[in-house]
């Protein structure tokens, strides 16, 4: 899917709250945070079946909803999201964005082709959760003030709308529902 920039002036965006903050964040950014706390809930959940020694079943469940939902999440920051960021931010953050995607995507390669039982498993899933955190601690404290702030000349709401189409495509290509359970 090609992305456009639009040329139209910039869309007044919604107020939404963040953490107690009142925020002016385009349609774009609040997708990707959405998406953010959202696996953050996942991988909190995670660690409590961990805790509570639940079987093996509720792991691989809620950890193939972990990995789809990551999956989605940089394929659209990759496809449309990063190449647009990438003219407006400093080449070196998108650039360290796309590594963390690639060693999170190597991690979760290593954890879909286990078992829950497997030694090493847990502390996969534990250490891919930190790496989302440290990757959305950059993207939110970093990347997204930046990109909110120069707005540029691209309607981030349009970017929104596009970005919110191909993830609901591409979790149906991957039989998720996209619904955090």
């Amino acid at each position: 899917m090609p992305t456009s920039k639009s040329t139209s002036t910039k869309s007044s965006s919604s107020k939404s709250a963040s953490h107690g903050k009142t925020t002016s964040q385009p349609e774009a950014v609040k997708l990707l945070v959405k998406d953010h706390r959202e696996v953050s809930k996942l991988f909190k959940a995670y660690q409590k079946l961990v805790k509570d020694e639940a079987s093996a079943d509720e792991k691989t469940a809620l950890v193939q909803e972990i990995c789809t939902m990551l999956k989605v999440h940089t394929m659209i920051e990759e496809e449309i999201f990063y190449p647009v960021a990438r003219d407006i931010v400093e080449q070196d953050m998108v650039d360290e964005a796309v590594v963390e995607h690639a060693s999170a995507k190597d991690l979760i390669a290593q954890i879909e082709a286990m078992q829950p039982d497997e030694e090493l498993y847990d502390a996969k899933v534990t250490v891919l959760g930190e790496y989302i955190e440290h990757h959305v601690k950059e993207e939110e404290e970093e990347m997204f003030p930046k990109v909110t702030k120069a707005r540029s000349d691209v309607d981030f709401d349009e970017l929104g709308e596009q970005m919110s189409a191909r993830k609901e495509e591409l979790m149906s290509e991957m039989g998720a529902d996209g619904a955090v359970h």
